[in-house]
């Protein structure tokens, strides 16, 4: 995610399937309350919000 993939290359690239990213996706995005929204990007706003370390 944080290298700009899309679901289908992450899932490809994890040998996972895309229905298995996407939950993941969405299970960082409520953790980190990120609702949908017009005006934002959660995936990069989750992005940001995870601590480099």
């Amino acid at each position: 995610m944080a290298q700009g993939r899309s679901n289908a290359a992450i899932a490809a690239r994890m040998l996972v399937t895309e229905k298995t990213v996407s939950k993941h996706s969405y299970s960082i995005f409520t953790k980190l309350r990120l609702e949908p929204s017009d005006d934002d990007n959660r995936r990069v706003l989750a992005v940001l919000a995870y601590p480099e370390g």
